[in-house]
């Protein structure tokens, strides 16, 4: 009580008389000040007559005058005032619109990579396995986003894994002599393929048009993917429906070598909880500085996204792939009589390097692939998400090809008589995997202050292959100077001039309908947990048990039946140990351990390759316990330039014991002397055994970088230097010629020194120029194990480049150059003394069109 106010009259005329004076003139300005000063005055004023209790003050409040009729505004003059209101109001919106960063990323960009910088990928696939960072966790990683594989040109896998550091590729070996098979860090990881987290069992040739990304695991990681995985894995990222927006994507190549290629991709967002994702493949191409080989490729792929409930997601998709061609074994190697001179490819001694030693007529391959993913996924709390995978895939090999083999050269003879024998391989290899996945991720907060991320599961793998081949291949007769001998190889063919490539063939017999069948059966349990504390000091660890059993199965030519089986109990587990120095990198030391159960390899059907032959008695030695492996490895990562820059770098050694290599015998108790249960049958001199308990190392460090150095500047690469020995071999000191003491020798297969860098500077807006260089070391022949044939294929720098303009928001052009300088160079040698060797393609180049709409 006793508080005077002022009017609320004059309260709103001072308020009204100061929100105008600043569109009035200087008349206007002093009204507005005095208008200014009395209402100060009047809160003042009430604030100093609440203390001192003055009377209040009563002023009458203004009279509103009337208003002539004539200051009516008129119909015009309304419009027009509205007209200005409008104007005002839109111009008000564009002052505060938000401004549409051009380099924002697009609705069908990586969601495991920075926006920011699409060369950096922050996280993997498998989030509850590796629940922190990359920048975090405690093991090499090396993943090629959507983009990188993009700006490679890369659209198979193959393409991709030989464009990357510390990754070689090797021949299909077992009679497989086609499809993938790569070496990680000096270990064969051609059955450590995965698909979204699942084993896509068997050897096959995988394209890249349903790819997200692929992460390359490197280590032991058993605990992580179960068996094998000596030297990492490969994990290839689907891409997936997204709600958040639709899109419609296709691109176009023509390119040399008669290339046309059409992919697209399209989303279709139904309603916010439902979206429809398909794609398409047509290719039709030849190979770069290769005759006759023929790569055509067709496919496609559909995938849902279904959200009912904010806790409930559900994806699905299905993948359909069909590669088809001329397939190409290579060219033969020349081994010298004498010591003097070394060997090599023959191209490198003036052999045409286009030669193509297979037959037009007869030779094919088809590939194909069918795979079908449901995966489920309930939150259950905030804090606790359960997951179901299941899978079901069919894939086929199915192919007739040559291979120029045992080159010779008669008494007296020029070099360019040189002839080798055309040796025919078939296959047709169906493989069937039914998968269940079911795992658990809890998040939880301890006494101690860490943040722990617990992860278990239960596994269920169902791996079925059917392996035949073609009769007929033995008694095909050819026009000219070369029949077939009784074996089925053609021989006499000039390794200068091939000339049986065109001869007439008559349709291949059919399938000999005693297939070497082969089933494993895995049941796997594994419990990780990821405990942070205050993202200073990370601890992780992790175990997997593995129960595993193998049965394989044949009938021999005579119609003998055999079998073989086998089961081992196989644990594994990996520890880690995080510090964080600073938020943007981090010290690390890992230790892991994996195993290889015999027959891991799946698509081997002797054991020269990893597999069992079903029609030796008693095993004769060939099932042997599982080879161990262990590795430890000491790290740091560092993120620069804005966090947008991920540097990593790694010292490691890995290990295997009992491991399995092959030896040449000569006689019954050379056989017996090594365990071995038979002995060299007339008219073969020698026979291979295959023995374990040998031992080997790889040591090496491993530097990686990705992301962005500028705004405009990207890169991402590695490089990778490995020293391989065998430390213990059950081989005598010298056995034959070409089989001598294996301690101390490095490992076959592999190149010991790898480069790669690619990068990538935006001029301006419309312009990006970039370009790739890929180094590899020689690399050496051998058997099973060691480097101990005497050959090798050389060192090779390679150098690609590309150029692309952003039309507009829509439209791209894209220019590939690979291989600029045509370098003749070989991805990979058989393991023989006489092998085959694969020649990497010419220099090619390829004009892409991309729509984005």
């Amino acid at each position: 009580m006793g508080m005077a106010r002022a009017p609320r009259s004059l309260r709103s005329t001072a308020a009204r008389q100061a929100l105008v004076g600043n569109f009035d003139g200087a008349a206007g300005k002093t009204a507005s000040t005095v208008a200014g000063l009395i209402a100060v005055a009047s809160v003042s004023g009430a604030a100093q007559a609440q203390q001192t209790s003055l009377p209040p003050v009563n002023v009458d409040a203004p009279k509103e005058r009337p208003r002539s009729t004539t200051a009516k505004p008129t119909p015009d003059q309304v419009r027009a005032r509205n007209a200005l209101r409008r104007a005002a109001q839109q111009r008000q919106q564009a002052a505060v619109a938000p401004v549409v960063d051009a380099a924002a990323p697009s609705p069908d960009s990586n969601p495991y990579a920075d926006p920011a910088a699409p060369y950096k990928v922050d996280h993997v696939q498998a989030g509850g396995k590796f629940p922190e960072k990359l920048v975090d966790t405690p093991k090499s990683i090396t993943v090629l986003s959507k983009e990188v594989l993009d700006d490679k040109g890369a659209t198979t896998l193959k393409q991709a894994i030989l464009s990357t550091a510390g990754v070689t590729l090797g021949t299909g070996e077992g009679g497989n002599a086609f499809g993938d098979r790569f070496f990680i860090r000096g270990f064969d990881a051609r059955n450590d393929v995965f698909i979204d987290g699942v084993r896509d069992a068997g050897v096959s040739v995988r394209e890249n048009f349903f790819t997200e990304q692929v992460e390359i695991l490197r280590g032991p990681a058993s605990s992580f993917a179960g068996r094998g995985t000596a030297g990492g894995a490969i994990n290839i990222v689907t891409k997936q429906a997204v709600t958040e927006k639709s899109f419609y994507n296709m691109d176009t190549t023509f390119g040399t070598d008669q290339t046309k290629r059409v992919t697209l991709d399209v989303n279709q967002v139904i309603n916010p909880s439902l979206a429809v994702r398909a794609g398409g493949l047509f290719q039709d191409a030849d190979v770069a500085g290769r005759d006759r080989v023929k790569d055509n490729r067709d496919g496609a792929f559909v995938a849902t996204t279904w959200k009912p409930t904010d806790a409930i997601k559900i994806t699905g998709n299905y993948i359909h792939t069909e590669l088809t061609g001329i397939p190409d074994f290579g060219v033969p190697y020349y081994r010298p009589s004498t010591s003097s001179t070394s060997g090599g490819p023959f191209p490198d001694f003036g052999v045409n390097r286009n030669n193509f030693y297979g037959f037009v007529n007869r030779d094919f391959y088809r590939t194909g692939q069918d795979i079908g993913t449901i995966n489920a996924e309930v939150q259950v709390t905030p804090d606790l998400l359960l997951t179901n995978k299941i899978r079901e895939s069919h894939s086929t090999q199915n192919y007739i090809g040559t291979l120029p083999e045992s080159p010779t050269l008669a008494a007296g003879a020029p070099f360019t008589a040189y002839t080798v024998s055309a040796n025919p391989q078939s296959r047709y290899q169906a493989t069937d995997v039914f998968a269940n996945q079911t795992e658990a991720t809890y998040k939880f907060d301890d006494h101690a202050g860490f943040r722990h991320t617990l992860f278990a599961g239960i596994e269920y793998d169902n791996e079925r292959s059917s392996i035949d081949t073609y009769t007929g291949l033995g008694s095909e007769i050819t026009t000219g100077t070369t029949p077939f001998t009784g074996s089925g190889s053609t021989s006499g063919v000039s390794v200068f001039y091939p000339q049986a490539t065109d001869n007439p063939f008559p349709i291949p017999g059919g399938l000999t309908g005693r297939p070497t069948k082969i089933g494993i059966e895995t049941i796997s349990g594994y419990v990780m947990d990821s405990a942070n504390y205050r993202d200073v000091l990370i601890l992780n660890g992790g175990f997997r048990y593995d129960d595993y059993s193998i049965k394989t199965s044949a009938f021999t030519a005579a119609g003998a039946f055999g079998q073989q089986s086998a089961q081992f109990l196989v644990p594994d587990y990996n520890l880690g140990l995080t510090l964080k120095p600073l938020p943007n990198g981090s010290v690390y030391a890992a230790y892991a351990t994996s195993a290889n159960p015999v027959g891991s390899e799946f698509d081997g059907t002797s054991t020269a390759y990893g597999g069992i032959n079903p029609n030796l008695a008693g095993g004769n030695n060939q099932i042997f316990g599982p080879e161990k492996n262990k590795a430890i490895e000491l790290g740091t990562k560092w993120e620069l330039f804005d966090r947008h820059l991920l540097l990593t770098a790694a010292l490691f050694e890995t290990t295997k014991e009992n491991a399995r290599e092959a030896q040449n015998v000569g006689s019954t108790a050379a056989a017996a002397a090594l365990g071995c249960t038979f002995a060299p049958v007339a008219p073969a001199k020698t026979v291979s055994c295959i023995t374990a308990g040998a031992a080997y190392r790889v040591r090496g460090i491993d530097l990686g970088v990705g992301g962005k150095i500028t705004d405009k500047w990207s890169v991402f690469g590695g490089l990778v230097l490995m020293q391989s020995e065998v430390t213990k071999s059950l081989a005598p000191p010298a056995n034959t010629t070409l089989y001598v003491s294996n301690v101390g020798r490095p490992l076959a297969n592999i190149a010991h020194e790898s480069f790669s860098l690619l990068s990538k500077y935006q001029l301006n807006d419309t312009w990006e120029l970039g370009g790739q260089a890929v180094y590899r070391s020689k690399i050496y022949g051998g058997t099973l194990l060691a480097a101990n044939q005497g050959t090798s294929i050389p060192s090779y720098w390679r150098f690609d480049a590309f150029a692309e303009a952003k039309i507009n928001k829509n439209w791209r052009l894209k220019l590939f150059v690979n291989n600029i300088f045509d370098k003749r160079y070989y991805d990979a040698l058989y393991q023989s003394a006489a092998p085959f060797v694969l020649e990497a393609p010419g220099r090619a180049a390829y004009f892409v069109i991309s729509a984005r709409y």
